[in-house]
């Protein structure tokens, strides 16, 4: 697929002040670029010249026919110098965020979250690089469209396409979102398989191209393994670095707690799920806190902690899908907002938060070598550390047991794709997620 002449593998667009863009077919106050078609192993830009009183872009030259001609879109023509403008000087350093399934409903959503500066702060600029496909690139132009006409100042660059090495390109943080959906008859076996190879990619793509200490969080699903294999594929960049998301499952915990003691969520702290993203999980209701005391002290109805409360937590998903007919797009969003504030803010004191992490040299016993969702603390630098005050009691440790097994045996299904050999599949049960069908 061609877009305006351009191999649709990436293109980028530079803006000025509030706007971002992207490359199109169509004519904006008659000013025009030229460009030539490249053979496949070269990358190219595309630039436009504009008005001679304004800042000038070198111009590529078109050998073939001349209908084939792309047109500028409006600001995409001109550049932009952070330095020279007065109001951007108290800014930091612009940094590069990657998201991948960028045309989908939870991208949708959270592009517009990190373009205010709702996520990285007010003076924080940054450069968005979308990664879709070949089918979703017209869908990603739309993106970049609205992006534009939203005119946030901090947003100071976008760029689009569909080949992971470009879009990559020296990035400080990758939301790897998209993934494929299961679909009618697929095996979860068969969803890991796929979806793996997705992740293996951009792994590689990141080990090749990305900064050396890029954080990664990865939304598709299965994503506790697909955050394994893409680790496993990036043997340059930290372990420490890969994130699945289960801040979700965390939110979703706090919320029931809340209702059920009658308080406000924001009274509920101290969360933790424990293992994978599917409906072996477990939320910890024995180290959890309302108003600073146990959970077990204030919700005396024990039974409903072990049983509904657990349920409700790992179901949640299939039953909001029920109800609303699509899944969680807009509160996955917030969750992965939630997430990344969680590195890049310190940890209130005596809290902490919840995430999918590499499990070598955890302090809980769990085996080492897959992605687990378990307790951190961060000093807001963009790591963390394991939490160690925190207790276990039998009901507890069954379920960690059964989500970790689980694991183990997903990280046997997929060892094609993480080198460790030939892949036997021997997952317990089918532990459907929300929202795989």
């Amino acid at each position: 697929m061609a877009v305006a002449g351009l191999s649709p593998s990436y293109t980028k667009t530079n803006l000025q002040s509030s706007q971002i863009s992207f490359l199109s077919n169509r004519l904006y106050n008659n000013r025009r670029c030229a460009f030539r078609q490249f053979p496949p192993a070269r990358r190219t830009a595309i630039s436009c010249s504009v008005a001679p009183n304004q800042v000038k872009s070198p111009v590529a030259v078109q050998d073939e026919d001349p209908k084939n001609k792309s047109e500028c879109y409006g600001v995409f023509c001109l550049t932009y110098d952070l330095k020279a403008e007065e109001e951007t000087k108290s800014w930091k350093k612009l940094i590069n965020i990657a998201v991948s399934g960028a045309a989908g409903m939870i991208s949708n959503h959270l592009l517009f979250k990190l373009a205010s500066g709702e996520v990285f702060g007010p003076d924080q600029p940054i450069a968005l690089k979308l990664l879709g496909s070949e089918r979703s690139f017209q869908a990603l132009e739309g993106v970049a469209m609205e992006l534009e006409d939203s005119l946030f100042p901090l947003l100071r660059e976008v760029s689009i396409g569909i080949d992971p090495y470009d879009v990559f390109q020296d990035v400080e943080w990758a939301l790897l979102i998209g993934a494929k959906p299961r679909g009618p008859g697929m095996e979860r076996a068969d969803l890991l398989d796929i979806n793996g190879q997705i992740f293996a990619e951009q792994g590689k793509a990141l080990n090749a191209v990305a900064s050396r200490n890029v954080k990664v969080i990865v939304v598709g699903n299965p994503c506790n393994t697909n955050a394994l294999i893409c680790m496993k594929n990036a043997p340059n960049i930290p372990a420490k670095n890969f994130h699945a998301l289960t801040r979700l499952d965390e939110n979703r915990a706090k919320c029931q707690l809340a209702l059920k003691a009658g308080v406000f969520y924001d009274k509920v702290s101290n969360v933790t799920i424990w293992g994978n993203h599917s409906t072996t999980q477990v939320p910890d209701f024995l180290n959890a806190r309302i108003n600073g005391l146990r959970v077990k002290e204030v919700i005396k109805d024990h039974k409903w902690l072990e049983e509904e409360f657990t349920e409700k937590v790992q179901k949640r998903g299939g039953v909001l899908i029920q109800k609303w007919g699509r899944s969680s797009a807009a509160s996955t969003s917030v969750s992965i907002v939630d997430a990344i504030r969680s590195l890049v803010t310190p940890t209130p004191k005596g809290d902490w938060f919840s995430s999918g992490v590499y499990t070598n040299g955890n302090p809980y016993g769990i085996a080492e070598d897959i992605v687990f969702s378990m307790p951190c603390r961060s000093k807001g630098d963009g790591d963390y550390e394991f939490v160690k005050d925190v207790i276990f009691d039998d009901y507890l440790l069954k379920r960690i047991n059964k989500t970790e097994a689980e694991l183990l045996a997903e990280k046997r299904c997929v060892a094609h794709l993480t080198g460790e050999g030939i892949a036997f599949c021997d997952l317990p049960e089918d532990t459907m997620l929300p929202g795989e069908m």
